[in-house]
């Protein structure tokens, strides 16, 4: 999961030109090791999953916004992700997951209208 992270803030940062504006910022809070024990002689250690990340990109040269914030605590997941979208829409997901219930997502539209502009020759 640390690999995605990083993934998506380093797309996060490739997307951001001259003309727009960028923030993102990752905490995470390692726990005490646990030893796991394989059966195979091979020992393994596990730390406790917990972190907080989220980012922002604002670019009013290409009209890209979007931003996402996601919450770890051990098995539960909760976050969400905002976006722009080409019609003028925006998209929002709220999302959540833990062992017991699974993974759900609410998705939500603001729709804007776009106003064309019509040219008079």
């Amino acid at each position: 999961m640390f690999i995605k992270v990083i993934c998506a803030l380093s797309v996060a940062v490739a997307v951001v030109s001259a003309h727009g504006f960028s923030s993102q910022y990752v905490n995470r809070h390692d726990g005490h090791h646990q030893e796991v024990h394989t059966g195979h002689g091979h020992h393994d250690y596990y730390a406790y999953p917990k972190y907080d990340f989220g980012y922002e990109v604002t670019d009013e040269h290409t009209g890209d916004h979007k931003s996402q914030h996601e919450h770890r605590d051990g098995d539960v997941v909760k976050g969400y992700y905002s976006l722009h979208e080409p019609d003028g829409n925006i998209r929002h997901v709220d999302y959540h997951g833990d062992d017991h219930s699974g993974s759900h997502a609410t998705l939500k539209h603001s729709t804007h209208h776009i106003v064309p502009h019509h040219h008079h020759y």
